[in-house]
């Protein structure tokens, strides 16, 4: 018989996020991450919903089943609370949810949060992301490296609360003794290859400080996205008691991390243990932790030298000085110049996506900024649900192809007259 015998979950707002939209769960037998879309307040309600749902368990019977029963209702919940307020309207999230059983995990998915098992020093993925990129991808319309490189990769295709009812992929996977389980939201792999992840891993003799290692890799390659991970080793019923070996064993009382000097507040003093504020109870980061995270995200800018008062010195600072300020202005203009281009097109371009479950028009182009900045808005809802498609007709409608407005408007006409071939 096996048991989870050491777990460790964290959660951070990443470097470019001003909120943290993602949840987590991390309570034997069962752990989940939801990553949720659709603005600050939106995302936050409805990844919540969603782990609150998961948070009531599975009852007795197959586990398959009565996983794909919760995730389900996780999704009623979500889109119901959607369709209740306007504010909420168009919200949405992943989830990814593992239960872990006597002898199997069995693991549940929507969206492109993933799930790993790391066996013997090898990591194999778990689930398959319900992404377009992912998706073209495995119909073999880009490489593996186009794959993660595509600007559109964070674009998904499957997720709780959009559509009354959700398609959940679910599997069963046989467990063994030293297996490592992790799930985790894209702000991880969206950042770190898969290579990297496994580093990492293998490097840490505690799941803890694997933890906070693949947060603080996360915010040095960048931090744009949330980053959730939760973490689970598996062991012998004899081995060590999981409430000793690991963090506490509800998600509410793990500890999250902030984001350190990630998010641009002063870095704090090295030689002292720094607080991280977390959501029910406060944890610790061990002053070397500290200075790992800080010198990963860089140097620290050093106050300018005094005053030289040598005459030469201060003409030759004032040439540069000179020089640096042109050059701004310069690139201050340019910037300008691109930003009414960009601004320009998105005026006179649209494609085809989905909006709360319905075939849209959307004018702009499919691309989201820092801070929740879109740079397209839904300008006209079909009454076609998008869970009457094909796959087929999924992949044509949602490719993302920028298009004239004409073009958009006959595309829609033959959906609703279901003339799409």
């Amino acid at each position: 018989m096996l048991r989870v015998v050491e777990q460790a979950a964290f959660t951070d707002t990443g470097r470019q996020r001003r909120a943290n939209e993602d949840a987590m769960l991390a309570r034997a037998p069962l752990y989940a991450v939801a990553d949720g879309m659709g603005g600050a307040k939106a995302g936050e309600i409805a990844s919540r919903t969603a782990i609150d749902i998961l948070g009531l368990g599975v009852e007795d019977g197959i586990v398959k089943a009565r996983l794909v029963e919760l995730v389900r209702r996780a999704n009623r919940a979500v889109h119901e609370a959607q369709l209740a307020d306007a504010d909420l309207s168009g919200m949405g999230t992943t989830t990814t949810v593992a239960h872990v059983g006597d002898e199997a995990l069995t693991v549940a998915h929507v969206g492109d949060s993933r799930a790993y098992l790391l066996r013997d020093g090898s990591l194999r993925r778990l689930t398959d992301d319900h992404s377009l990129v992912e998706e073209m991808r495995r119909s073999g319309r880009l490489t593996a490296e186009e794959a993660a490189n595509h600007p559109q990769r964070s674009i998904i295709t499957r997720a709780l609360g959009p559509d009354p009812v959700v398609e959940v992929d679910v599997r069963e996977f046989a467990l063994q003794a030293g297996d490592v389980v992790l799930l985790c939201s894209d702000g991880l792999t969206s950042m770190i290859p898969e290579s990297r992840i496994t580093e990492l891993l293998k490097e840490s003799s505690r799941l803890d400080t694997a933890g906070r290692a693949l947060i603080a890799a996360a915010n040095a390659a960048g931090g744009r996205d949330n980053i959730t991970v939760v973490l689970l080793r598996i062991g012998g019923i004899d081995d060590e008691d999981p409430t000793v070996a690991g963090a506490p064993a509800d998600a509410d009382e793990q500890a999250t991390q902030v984001g350190l000097a990630a998010t641009g507040a002063s870095v704090p003093d090295l030689d002292t243990a720094a607080t991280v504020a977390g959501s029910g109870s406060a944890g610790t980061i061990d002053a070397h932790e500290v200075r790992a995270a800080a010198e990963a995200a860089g140097p620290v800018t050093q106050p300018l030298a005094a005053r030289d008062p040598r005459p030469g010195r201060r003409k030759q600072r004032s040439r540069r000085r000179s020089r640096a300020f042109a050059a701004t202005i310069a690139v201050v203009i340019t910037l300008g110049i691109v930003a009414f281009a960009g601004w320009a097109a998105t005026r006179v371009t649209y494609f085809v996506g989905s909006s709360q479950g319905f075939v849209a028009i959307y004018q702009g182009v499919p691309y989201d900024l820092p801070f929740g900045v879109r740079l397209y808005k839904p300008i006209y809802r079909s009454g076609v649900p998008t869970s009457s498609l094909s796959a087929s007709e999924r992949e044509r409608l949602y490719d993302h192809q920028l298009r004239s407005g004409q073009d958009s408007q006959d595309l829609i006409k033959a959906v609703e007259r279901e003339e799409l071939r």
